[in-house]
């Protein structure tokens, strides 16, 4: 069995690929759930949403998010009615959020209902929630705390960044199967997501990075910054916030404790010996990922470089 930290798009991309290698039953994605927020009286849970959309073969690749083809015309009547609407959410969209949110109140726990949205989806993947209890990613800034998605979204990642906190962090347990599917694992893989609002957050829920160091499967991560910048999103605000070098070497550092293998860029070459002076196997390829192929290939990579063929 396979188990992936994932965050949104750099995971979902890369799951493509690895879908191609692997049986999609023997995949275990463990997704972020700091991101989710209440909008419209309804439960959203993005970097879910874009897992699930991606491997069901929905997803809207142009924008990557979203559904394709989708609508916005309840989104338009929303504005009609004076509603604020910066998150874009399309016609089907909503209709996952309408469900989910269904569920939520019929007392089932956010893994249950993303299990039953993943079987009408049609998926074979089991995707899990890193949490079921409410955990929330704020933004601190010169302007006050945001919500994770009022900084990205609403304020498009403008805001100086002075720290990121996790509220719910010290009640929050992991959801049912993570801990399992850690520990059973053959490989484990980290994702190309950023390092400290998707695979720091799931790392923040109590047991989970302890589950990472304790495994006997080998650990591989693929760095999501190439050449000093990420692929996407706000990383490297983010880790400049934070007082963090913007290097796929300051990535490498932040997870060596449970880390075996790093998977870097060859724009990143430079960095293989320092990487490796921290303990770990460093391993240059093209983690850019245009086209399927170059999923796939960097699937492969990645399972190579733990013992997986």
């Amino acid at each position: 069995m396979i188990t992936a930290l994932a965050g949104g798009v750099g995971a979902a991309r890369f799951l493509q690929g690895l879908v191609k290698v692997v049986p999609e039953k023997e995949i275990t994605v463990i997704v972020n759930t700091g991101d989710d927020i209440e909008l419209y009286g309804l439960h959203i849970s993005p970097d879910l949403d874009i897992i699930m959309y991606t491997l069901a073969g929905v997803v809207d690749e142009e924008k990557g998010w979203g559904i394709r083809g989708d609508t916005f015309r309840c989104l338009d009547m929303l504005q009609r009615y004076g509603h604020e609407t910066w998150f874009n959410l399309g016609d089907k969209d909503f209709a996952t959020h309408i469900y989910r949110t269904h569920l939520l109140r019929n007392e089932l726990s956010l893994s249950e209902a993303t299990e039953k949205l993943c079987q009408r989806l049609g998926l074979k993947v089991r995707i899990l929630p890193m949490t079921d209890n409410k955990f929330e990613t704020k933004i601190v800034t010169p302007e006050g705390t945001l919500h994770f998605q009022d900084y990205l979204v609403k304020r498009k990642a403008q805001d100086e960044v002075n720290d990121v906190v996790f509220e719910g962090s010290k009640k929050a347990q992991p959801a049912p199967r993570v801990i399992d599917s850690i520990s059973n694992a053959d490989a484990v893989i980290v994702c190309p997501s950023n390092p400290i609002v998707s695979i720091g957050t799931i790392l923040y829920v109590k047991g989970i990075k302890n589950a990472l160091e304790e495994t006997q499967a080998k650990i591989a991560a693929i760095s999501p910054i190439v050449g000093g910048s990420p692929i996407k999103g706000p990383a490297d605000k983010l880790m400049r916030g934070l007082g963090i070098e913007v290097s796929a070497y300051a990535v490498a550092r932040l997870y060596r404790d449970f880390l075996d293998t790093f998977v870097i860029d060859h724009v990143d070459h430079a960095e293989k010996e320092r990487i490796e002076r921290l303990g770990l196997h460093a391993v240059t390829t093209n983690t850019i990922m245009r086209n399927l192929e170059d999923k796939i290939q960097l699937a492969r990579v990645t399972l190579r470089s733990v013992g997986v063929r």
